[in-house]
């Protein structure tokens, strides 16, 4: 089981990749909605009168 543990990736550095993917997505997911509609932003707390 732990010789195998050699060539696999451990479990942190699985997870350490998954993170970056998850964030590169969720970034380009932000940019593209921003660029959809920057005059639609989200209104600021506190702004209302």
């Amino acid at each position: 089981m732990s010789e195998d543990k050699g060539n696999k990736m451990s479990r942190e550095e699985r997870l350490a990749a998954k993170l970056r993917e998850n964030l590169r997505r969720r970034k380009a997911q932000s940019r593209q909605f921003q660029a959809e509609s920057p005059d639609k932003e989200l209104p600021k707390p506190g702004s209302e009168s």
